[in-house]
This record gives C-alpha cells, sequence and structure tokens, in this order.
C-alpha cells in the first residue's frame, strides 16, 4: 500500500513539472455519479465475511487547475458494511448496513484528450447517519439456543455502531470520454479505512473495526467555465 501511494505522489509531482511547461486554460466542471459498492469490515480478532454489494451516489465539483491536473471534492451518500460469510453454515445468513454521508478531497491526474487516463487520489471523511443489522430466522433461532461455539465472534451481533466519524484514504483509476454533450468518467476505486466503527478500548473484545469498500462509479460532467 505504501509503493501504491508513493509511487502516486511522485506521478503527481512530476506532473506538476510538466504541467507548468504548456499553456493551459483553468476548467470547472460539475457532476454528478453514481455506482455499485462492495464493502467489508476488517476485524481484529478477525470475523468470517464476505463483500456486501449496495450503491453510493452523489455530485462533484471538479476544477482542472493546469495541464493533466486538477482537484476533486465530492458529496455522497454511501451504502458500506459487511456480510458474514458462513461456509459451513449456509442456511444462516447475517449483514449489517452502514449508510455515511461522505465527502472525498482528490487529487485529479490525468493524460490524454478526447479520451482520458486518469487517477484520482485522497482522503475522505464520512460521518454515520443510520445503520441497521439483519439476520435471518435460522441463524436468529442459533443465537438464542446459546449453543455457538466459543470460537466464533459473537460481540458483532445486536450492537450498533459506536463511532460516527470516519476516515480514511481513497485511490481511484479510469477512463473519461469527453464528448458535446459533457464528459463521461467510469471510475474503479478502493477507499482504506483508518477509523473503526467500534469503541475498541481496552475492555472491548474487537482492537480494530475499519471498512473497506471497493467501488464503481459511472459520473457525468458538464462544463461551467
Amino acid at each position: 500500500m505504501r509503493k501504491i501511494v508513493l509511487s502516486l505522489i511522485l506521478t503527481c509531482l512530476y506532473t506538476l513539472n510538466i504541467s507548468g511547461q504548456e499553456k493551459f486554460k483553468p476548467e470547472w466542471n460539475v457532476g454528478i455519479g453514481f455506482g455499485p459498492t462492495f464493502s467489508a469490515v476488517d476485524f481484529d480478532p478477525s470475523v468470517s465475511t464476505k463483500n456486501l454489494n449496495q450503491f453510493h451516489g452523489g455530485v462533484s465539483v471538479r476544477y482542472i487547475t493546469e495541464n493533466h491536473l486538477g482537484v476533486i471534492a465530492e458529496l455522497n451518500y454511501i451504502q458500506q458494511g459487511w456480510a458474514e460469510s458462513f461456509k459451513e453454515q449456509p442456511e444462516f445468513s447475517h449483514s449489517h448496513q452502514l449508510n455515511y454521508i461522505e465527502l472525498p478531497l482528490l487529487t485529479h491526474i490525468y493524460f490524454g484528450n478526447k479520451i482520458r487516463y486518469f487517477i484520482n487520489l485522497g482522503p475522505k471523511i464520512a460521518y454515520l447517519i443510520s445503520d441497521s443489522e439483519k439476520m435471518n430466522d435460522a441463524f436468529a433461532d442459533y443465537l438464542a439456543s446459546g449453543e455457538v461455539s466459543a470460537t466464533s465472534p459473537t460481540y458483532q451481533y445486536f450492537r450498533k455502531a459506536e463511532k460516527k466519524l470516519d476516515y480514511g484514504l481513497m485511490a481511484g483509476m479510469g477512463l473519461e470520454f469527453r464528448t458535446g454533450i459533457g464528459n463521461f468518467s467510469l471510475e474503479g476505486r478502493y477507499s482504506f479505512g483508518f477509523g473503526d466503527i467500534y469503541n475498541n478500548r481496552k475492555s472491548d473484545y474487537f482492537n480494530r473495526s475499519a471498512n473497506r469498500v471497493i467501488s464503481a462509479k459511472l459520473t457525468y460532467y458538464v462544463k461551467l467555465f
């Protein structure tokens, strides 16, 4: 992860160097985008999870400051959370949905003209507005029976998220198609959470409970000026 971040920073610095040698007219864009999310939570001690498929969407403001370089600010509604994996008990089902308002602030590096290849990288913060837990009757009956294995973590059940603020690093790559009716940006992203959803104090069971999100986003931009 550190090598990827370092490579992107070096690319950004190189772009800044060459962009100063070319004439360029700054450009403001506003856009709207949406797409699917595939989210999980990194628990320590570990919980067997699989990606929870949901969605996100919101508005974007992009300022292309120099040739090959700009910044993007977004305001998104994003669904995160996790689904548990029951490989040996496929009749069980459990998931926990976390709904956030998210604000990424991204460096935008691009190459090309009508078809552009780009990298987006930067921090993001998010605020939890609601969460909900779902389980099927078979799993609820299993928990109520008291026969749960001592080696299976149960501290994540019947428990709301305790920390509202989430923060982390977001990185994405994609293609943009610039047309006469606007610009269409298709991007794949990965969000690495630094915060936790549970308190994680010494008296708590989990040492870590951080969000991990893979997402895809289609954004339609129009040029303001």
